[in-house]
């Protein structure tokens, strides 16, 4: 044993037992980080609008600062792009992660000197919970890859400004800094198969140990090794034993993944955005995430069902329960007020309180990290179809193709036109042009050569009407979801349409 393995042994034995007393107190906790936001808050604009000096308590709180989203906190995120101090946390955010929008395009969320450890620490702990669970530290003595973004920062408002990945990566702890690869110059690659034919090349020969990132691009990766090697992983890595995961659903890719591997290894599963990283996997035997009650975010959860409702119920992390589907919504040291991430969460236990993500609140796709969503697909084909007059459209809706194979990934459009376009190539190019420009995280994936640009598949005009009676649903009070994260309704179509 290295080390770096032999001395993180009691390092993760302090964290877990720090742990302990939120664990086993996490209303306490949330309180005291509540109590402890409001004091800070009182000093900015946005606390100054909502009357922060006079909140005592979360219900209080909950009657003076209503639930936003990005969109609806614009204007004070436009201030601080504007380079003014003290609106939402006080002084100047450290970074701004860049993260795709809904109808405001690109957003621009603050990492502050005081949120920036949520990050950092979130991942961190995460490797020292399975350190301690396991004993088993020896990846941190061989090669450790952090699948990420360009770690390349541009500045807005004087402020370093890039992808949550990138920023993260600046903060790589230096006792690791000789173990990570890929290599900066080559992680700073903008092209996605430059870059990955660059980290193949990189770490081939090398003793890798863990392995981290998005699923999708995981798999893309383990591709390019056995289409060099000929060889299965587990060959190629024989030490490789932990692959730590987030940001998307990982059911889709389980099954090829671990084809792909040859054997089983240990995994951790995360729940990090760029608003904060919430939770997670602190034992092997059990899905559910440990949520981190004390790294600055307090915490109120709605009711999904309730969440359109005039007054919906503001739960406190003290009044949930499990099994029910909640909106999460976050308060926290990086000056997001009553902000709903848009993710639900259902708790699998209390004491310790341990979430799964159980969807959006909103139809989406995001089978490879780009979480698109209805408006923007329902406007992208609205200007495709301003540029093909003739185009009549009855009924769509959008799938991802996950490739289980060596073809391409890519995004399946099944539209029931009433009149179809002239040139179908170039409207499904038109279109896919206009899903870029409305969302950064699919032109991303699109640039990269992730994915391949949408197809469109064209069924009858009555072709969903045809469907939603053989499901017994056909009727004004059903409605087709605009898009899916699954394919479960286009496999349901094309079984009929084919």
């Amino acid at each position: 044993m290295g080390v770096k393995a032999f001395l993180s042994k009691p390092l993760a034995a302090w964290t877990v037992a720090q742990q302990q007393s939120w664990m086993e107190q996490p209303g306490q906790a949330q309180q005291q980080v509540f109590e402890a936001i409001i004091r800070k808050g009182a000093k900015t604009a946005f606390g100054r609008d909502h009357y922060f000096k006079d909140i005592q308590t979360p219900q209080e709180f909950a009657q003076a600062v209503p639930v936003r989203d990005y969109e609806a906190l614009k204007p004070y995120f436009d201030r601080l792009k504007q380079g003014e101090r003290d609106v939402l946390w006080p002084g100047l955010p450290l970074y701004f992660a860049k993260t795709s929008g809904t109808t405001s395009g690109t957003k621009y969320i603050p990492i502050t000197q005081d949120s920036i450890p949520n990050h950092i620490n979130g991942a961190k702990n995460a490797l020292l919970n399975y350190i301690h669970e396991t004993g088993r530290a020896q990846f941190l003595d061989g090669k450790l890859i952090f699948l990420s973004g360009s770690p390349v920062l541009e500045q807005v408002a004087g402020i370093n400004t890039g992808r949550l990945s990138g920023i993260v990566n600046h903060h790589v702890p230096a006792y690791l800094r000789t173990n990570q690869l890929p290599s900066y110059q080559t992680n700073c690659i903008e092209d996605w198969e430059t870059k990955l034919d660059a980290i193949v090349q990189e770490t081939i020969h090398q003793r890798m140990t863990l392995i981290s990132g998005i699923p999708p691009w995981v798999q893309m990766y383990f591709d390019k090794l056995m289409a060099r090697t000929g060889k299965p992983i587990k060959d190629v890595f024989p030490d490789f034993n932990l692959f730590v995961y987030g940001g998307v659903n990982f059911a889709p890719y389980r099954t090829k993944l671990l084809e792909s591997i040859g054997r089983q290894v240990d995994s951790i599963e995360t729940f990090p955005a760029s608003e904060g990283f919430f939770a997670f996997q602190n034992q092997q035997d059990d899905p559910g995430l440990l949520l981190l009650a004390q790294s600055g975010i307090f915490y109120e959860f709605i009711p999904a069902e309730e969440f359109h409702q005039p007054n919906p119920r503001r739960l406190t992390l003290a009044e949930v329960e499990t099994g029910v589907n909640y909106a999460l919504i976050i308060n926290s040291n990086a000056g997001l007020w009553g902000y709903s991430i848009g993710d639900t969460v259902k708790f699998t236990s209390l004491f310790p309180h341990k979430v799964v993500v159980s969807g959006r609140l909103k139809h989406f796709i995001s089978a490879f990290g780009e979480h698109v969503i209805g408006e923007e697909v329902e406007s992208a084909l609205q200007a495709a179809m301003a540029e093909f007059p003739e185009v009549k459209v009855t009924e769509f809706t959008v799938a991802p193709y996950v490739s289980q194979g060596t073809g391409a990934s890519y995004h399946e459009w099944l539209i029931a036109f009433d009149t179809p376009p002239h040139h179908p190539e170039r409207f499904a190019k038109a279109l896919d042009l206009h899903l870029r420009r409305r969302n950064s995280y699919y032109d991303d994936l699109i640039s990269g050569n992730i994915l391949t640009t949408l197809q469109v598949t064209p069924l009858p005009a009555d072709a969903f009407q045809q469907y939603m009676k053989r499901q017994g649903k056909l009727g004004g009070q059903n409605k087709v979801p605009r898009l899916s994260n699954d394919r479960t309704l286009a496999d349901g179509l094309l079984e009929i349409f084919r």
